[in-house]
């Protein structure tokens, strides 16, 4: 295919051809009321930092509208205190799911990306109110526009079967606006003057059969400016979004989004672009090649006679291109030439050894010539694309393009390149959602849709399970209901972790959920299906921040446990999968044990245990993989089927039983002198932290007594010193020595674990105890339920229990707005807010038993900015996550140790071992 004016080495990425649909399309006269946004051209860089309308290639100017559902004003109103700063507006008449649709379409792939619009309405009450006040919490952060948050979904499907897609938006009614599933399937007309972005030559050649399928408008970005704009995005806001690709094994890179530019980008799709870009907006097409995935598939066609590229690339994987390229081996005698550097391994020539041989096509196994293939243009674009590194002196490529799809033969040869002709020096990196860059950035061309201004810290991603969110090669419907899932999940899912993860598959002639198959090959060490990334649903979260109190955000890892090692992922692997069961039984018993919850507490297992055999498979199919994210998998998993909090009626029975003797506790407690107090408050927190139904050990404890017998056992067995004792210095902070009192600690942030006596009889003492010295007190818990962890919306309630036996706990629960009832009145009787220090209660911003402090709540993060001493409690919190991050300010971390396997890979002890670690604030 040559390129413009005929010149072979500018091969676009799609057919130069579709151009001519430029001139056919109206999309173009389309504008509506929203504000015109101008983006400036020169030639083929760019810079949209420039005055000006935009051009096309032959210089006429082209308008763009910033076309996007517009707000419903009508009816609006101020919720809430009208006085407040910033306040809440409600839009009575607006949908609350607004949408936005782009799409890049390719010669031979659709990428499609749309937004869902889902914002949790939490409840405004009283107590949370009295808590932003105290911490200085305002709405100031909401936008003035409509996405405040909400999911990013990836699609893909063959260009060929562009109905398949046009079934699909039409079944999600994505070009009307409307997304959840109530409306799926329904006959809502479009909008007449709808517009979806789309980008590619089929944003030209299709633009008629979009308005009369649909009844919308395709409006046309430019492709270069798409492409850029979303590998920006990605590299900026996803955290383990790059990644290398030697001998196969990947290794995740961290991009500091401040020392991003400039990069070389190659975008390889029927052909290649490679892209200088050097700043947002700023970029420069330096070269090309027209030797691409076209020319890889094309060929291929008429060798092999495949009909798909997947079938294409699955050959490869069978196949020893030795049987057909001339290795420099073959030509120095099976020696290599060390002289220049050359292994025997070496390809000297791509089909050289067919000159040779006297052997008809058929005679050739199909397998070697598509691996034959795929090398000679794989390792051509990468020694292309170092020589335009090494032209402009750039020591970082990123490779995009649905030629790679995640494929491990395709990275291994062209990393291979970029690392042979650099000697070392350059590094060939990949992305995670290579082939969405271009319908990303035509989504980020929407105005206002909200993405410029997100951090990483404010995307999640989940991983879902069925059509069409599985990741790999996705075709098929969606499904519009939990239903629906439950039954493609009895249909296509086999129980146990011995399976291979469902990855779509649509054999010809075949659609709907019938198209869903396990992939079935298992020869080679590199697997095409085994090492294609899975894509999960990207959640945008704008109220997540990074903890203000980490010392170095930008060096904080929070696992603690390595599973690279593989080893260790096989023992964490077996624990979960062991705990399967009993958590299976309990997520049913919580929903009454009906059919129902039968039937999806069944699904929920089967699809935990796919996640877990996809993972045991390629540790790096969902991204970097550390324990923390497995144990958020789960809970995630158990949330997606409904199982709202499995472990609801053990949690209120423990609490229940622990606050009928938290009385007598406190009165022990009060006849103490300080230190000893201190002492056994600490004790107090280790021993209470056995209560753990994550933990097989503590499991197995239960049956052996109730919760006050099995607390009472583990303080009598506590003694000093422990595994890691650090009280001394704690007392000694507390305390101070040779008669100098310190000053108290201003604030307290206690991240607190389980509920029971975890919380009653543990964390809640210590924390009336900080209060007694005049400090701010706040618990920390989980948004979402997670194991038998309290969450923040369950504390208040236990607080207000316990402060029925202690004027300590009621009178800052008083102050920190805890105590509905008496947040009017003082304990004297006079009106406002008790003087005394505040106990307050805020949401983490997770639900899982970890947590990862780059990603935290707003609240949270408020509260962190007063607080000089943090205490983080648990396993999960202490141990598997954070035992090694470092604070600006104090800290202590409290956890009994309930697994053999961590205590000995941790602190080098055993079981319920205990770790109480102080780490001083460090010096100014």
């Amino acid at each position: 295919m040559a390129g413009l004016n005929g010149d072979p080495i500018l091969g676009i990425d799609d057919k130069i051809e579709d151009l001519q649909y430029n001139n056919n399309s109206n999309s173009n006269e389309i504008i509506d009321k929203a504000e015109l946004v101008g983006i400036g051209e020169e030639n083929i860089s760019y810079n949209k930092n420039n005055q000006g309308g935009e051009k096309d290639m032959a210089g006429n100017s082209i308008h763009r509208s910033g076309s996007r559902p517009q707000l419903d004003l009508s009816k609006a109103k101020i919720q809430g205190n009208s006085e407040e700063r910033d306040p809440t507006i409600l839009l009575p008449n607006q949908s609350d799911d607004i949408s936005h649709l782009a799409l890049d379409i390719g010669g031979s792939l659709i990428k499609l990306l749309y937004f869902s619009r889902h914002e949790d309405q939490s409840v405004e009450d009283k107590r949370k109110k009295t808590a932003k006040e105290r911490l200085g919490i305002t709405n100031g952060n909401r936008r003035s526009y409509p996405v405040l948050g909400g999911r990013l979904h990836f699609v893909k499907f063959e260009t060929s079967k562009l109905n398949e897609c046009l079934d699909f938006i039409s079944s999600k009614q994505l070009h009307c606006g409307r997304m959840d599933s109530h409306h799926w399937n329904s006959e809502a007309p479009a909008n007449e003057n709808a517009v979806i972005k789309a980008t590619g030559g089929g944003a030209y050649k299709f633009s008629d059969l979009f308005k009369e399928r649909l009844g919308v408008s395709i409006e046309k970005e430019d492709e270069m400016d798409c492409l850029v704009s979303g590998a920006n995005f990605l590299l900026k806001a996803i955290r383990h979004e790059a990644f290398t690709h030697m001998e196969g094994q990947k290794e995740f890179v961290q991009i500091d989004h401040n020392d991003l530019f400039p990069y070389l980008l190659v975008n390889i799709g029927s052909g290649v672009s490679i892209i200088k870009v050097d700043g947002d907006g700023k970029f420069q097409r330096v070269s090309g090649t027209n030797v691409g995935g076209g020319t890889y598939w094309g060929l291929g066609r008429l060798l092999t006679k495949c009909n798909s590229f997947d079938e294409l690339l699955e050959l490869s994987q069978r196949g020893d291109n030795g049987n057909i390229d001339m290795l420099v081996g073959d030509i120095y005698g099976g020696m290599d030439y060390s002289k220049i550097g050359l292994s025997a391994s070496t390809i000297a020539s791509s089909f050289g050894k067919v000159i040779s041989d006297k052997k008809e096509l058929e005679e050739y196994r199909p397998e070697d010539i598509s691996l034959s293939l795929l090398r000679m243009i794989s390792y051509n674009i990468g020694q292309i694309s170092y020589l335009n590194a090494l032209w402009f002196g750039l020591k970082r490529i990123f490779f995009g393009g649905f030629f790679i799809r995640g494929h491990a033969y395709t990275m291994d040869t062209i990393s291979f390149a970029v690392h042979f002709w650099s000697k070392g020096e350059a590094q060939a990196m990949f992305l995670r959602h290579e082939g969405f860059l271009g319908a990303l950035g035509a989504f980020m061309s929407y105005h206002k849709h909200g993405l410029d201004d997100l951090m990483v810290h404010h995307l999640v991603e989940r991983f879902p399970m069925g059509a069409p969110y599985t990741g790999g090669r996705i075709h098929g419907p969606p499904l519009g209901d939990l239903s629906e899932k439950i039954s493609w999940m009895e249909k296509f899912v086999q129980k146990g972790t011995e399976i291979t993860a469902p990855v779509p598959m649509a054999p010809t002639g075949t659609t709907g959920l019938g198209g869903f198959e396990v992939p079935s090959s298992r020869g080679a060490t590199l697997r095409s299906d085994a090492s294609a990334l899975n894509i999960g649903v990207l959640h945008l979260v704008p109220t997540l921040e990074v903890f203000p109190l980490l010392a170095n955000p930008k060096m904080y890892e929070p696992n603690t446990i390595d599973l690279s090692d593989h080893k260790e992922l096989e023992y964490w692997f077996a624990v979960l999968s062991e705990h399967l069961p009993d958590l299976v039984d309990k997520a049913v018993a919580s929903e009454g044990g009906t059919d129902d919850a039968k039937r999806r507490g069944d699904a929920f297992a089967r699809a935990f245990s796919a996640h877990l055999a996809r993972l045991m498979e390629e540790p790096a199919a969902y991204g970097k993989l550390g324990l923390a994210n497995l144990l958020e998998l789960r809970e995630e998993c158990l949330r997606e089927f409904q199982f709202r909090d499995a472990y609801r009626s053990i949690k209120q029975r423990e609490n229940e039983a622990s606050l009928a003797v938290l009385p007598d506790l406190l009165l022990e407690l009060d006849q103490m002198d300080e230190e000893t107090r201190l002492l056994t408050l600490i004790e107090g927190v280790l021993a209470a932290n056995i209560f753990d139904w994550g933990s097989r050990a503590c499991v197995d404890l239960y049956h052996k007594g109730t919760i006050i017998e099995i607390y009472r056992m583990s303080r009598n067995k506590m003694q000093r010193p422990w595994r890691v004792d650090d009280f001394d210095l704690f007392k000694e902070r507390m305390f101070g020595y040779d008669g100098k009192k310190p000053m108290p600690h201003k604030r307290a942030l206690l991240f607190v674990d389980n509920s029971g006596a975890d919380i009653v009889l543990g964390m809640l003492p210590l924390a009336r105890e900080l209060l007694r010295h005049g400090t701010e007190v706040v618990l920390v818990a989980n948004s979402l339920p997670a194991l038998n962890d309290v969450t923040a919306m369950e504390l208040p309630d236990i607080v207000a229990e316990a402060a029925k036996h202690c004027d300590i706990l009621r009178r800052a629960a008083e102050a920190g707005g805890l105590l509905v009832d008496a947040m009017t009145n003082t304990l004297d009787g006079s009106k406002g807010i008790s003087s005394s220090v505040p106990l307050m209660v805020v949401e983490n911003g997770c639900g899982s038993p970890c947590i990862d402090l780059r990603q935290v709540s707003s609240e949270l993060a408020a509260a962190a900015k007063n607080a000089d001493l943090v205490i983080l409690e648990g396993m999960g919190r202490a141990l598997h996550t954070n035992f090694n991050a470092r604070f600006k300010c104090e800290a202590l971390k409290l956890a009994m140790v309930k697994n053999q396997r961590l205590a000995e890979k941790l602190i080098k002890g055993k079981i319920y071992d205990c770790v109480c670690r102080y780490e001083p604030a460090p010096a100014s």
